[in-house]
């Protein structure tokens, strides 16, 4: 069994999986009622959260799997990237539970975690595929050839799709996380009473930075009209955001000739993105946004560091 454990950003978890991909158990203590009176995480604050946290949810993940330290046989940790100061808290947690029973530890990427929360039970995705990863953080497209092993093909220039939803929400006045409630205020509104743009950029690149810029611009234009405009207004930035998803991916399918497509990451649960992809495979809602069984998913297709010579990984904040 692999005891996972991820800490990248706000989210607390653990969770203890089999090599055969069954997950026992899945642990998430969120931050986000403890960052929301700040619109956005704080780094600093969030770090210290996972101090207090990481050591019961790490016991909880252990008991609702049935099982002990004893019955792990190695553990899982996410190395980055993320919240630096968030890293290290998993990353020494990992290694102190790792070097107490000798046991090997695997550092995980937070990004391949994601595909990876693909091959869980009950109906895991075998590659190759088209796998779109959208969260907070990133927005990618990766070709998967084999589990453990993907080609990026294209990333964000500027803001994350998840990023560009939270400042949006902001703007708008609308509380945090801000892709959960403009998804929950969009049903109510039109999504084409206004215009917003698609970045038209090269290859199988994104950006959000244009859109967003554009939505504030056209708040200001609404001036005190715009409180009663934000149901049209979150409804019409969703459908941009999702249009520039959705326009490359599939434009990735066409040009890589790979039949399937694959979403992942927290942008995944959004319900306008579902409904636009209806052929897609999507990450279960549980697994959409940051957990540990993804991270120990992961480790099943990962070359793991053998004791005690895992005392020197370091933490690293951003993808090659």
């Amino acid at each position: 069994m692999i005891l996972g454990i991820e800490t990248s950003c706000d989210e607390t978890a653990a969770a203890v999986v089999t090599d055969d991909g069954r997950a026992l158990s899945s642990i998430v203590s969120s931050q986000a009622d403890l960052h929301a009176r700040y619109g956005g995480v704080v780094p600093e604050i969030a770090s210290r959260r996972h101090l207090e946290l990481v050591t019961p949810v790490v016991r909880e993940a252990l008991a609702a799997a049935g099982t002990r330290l004893d019955g792990i046989e190695r553990i899982a940790v996410t190395q980055g990237p993320g919240l630096v100061g968030a890293l290290l808290v998993g990353l020494s947690a990992a290694k102190a539970i790792a070097w107490a029973r000798g046991l090997p530890l695997t550092p995980v990427d937070h990004l391949e975690g994601h595909v990876a929360s693909l091959y869980l039970e009950p109906d895991p995705l075998e590659p190759p595929f088209l796998c779109l990863l959208a969260s907070g953080g990133h927005t990618l497209l990766l070709a998967v050839h084999e589990a453990g092993r993907s080609e990026r093909l294209g990333s964000t220039l500027d803001d994350a799709a998840g990023e560009a939803f939270d400042k949006g929400a902001r703007l708008l006045g609308l509380g945090y996380p801000g892709g959960v409630e403009i998804d929950r205020v969009a049903r109510e509104g039109d999504d084409r009473a206004f215009d917003f743009p698609v970045a038209r950029v090269p290859g199988h690149d994104f950006s959000f930075s244009g859109l967003k810029t554009a939505l504030l611009y056209t708040v200001r234009e609404l001036g005190d009209g715009a409180s009663v405009r934000v149901p049209d207004l979150a409804a019409s930035f969703q459908r941009a955001i999702v249009r520039a998803l959705v326009e490359k991916a599939e434009r990735a399918l066409r040009e890589t000739g790979l039949e399937r497509l694959a979403v992942v990451g927290g942008v995944a649960a959004n319900s306008a993105l579902r409904a636009a992809l209806p052929d897609a495979r999507f990450a279960p809602l549980d697994r959409c946004t940051d957990n540990a069984a993804m991270i120990a998913s992961a480790a099943r297709f990962t070359d793991s560091v053998p004791y005690p010579r895992y005392l020197s990984l370091d933490a690293y904040s951003s993808i090659a």
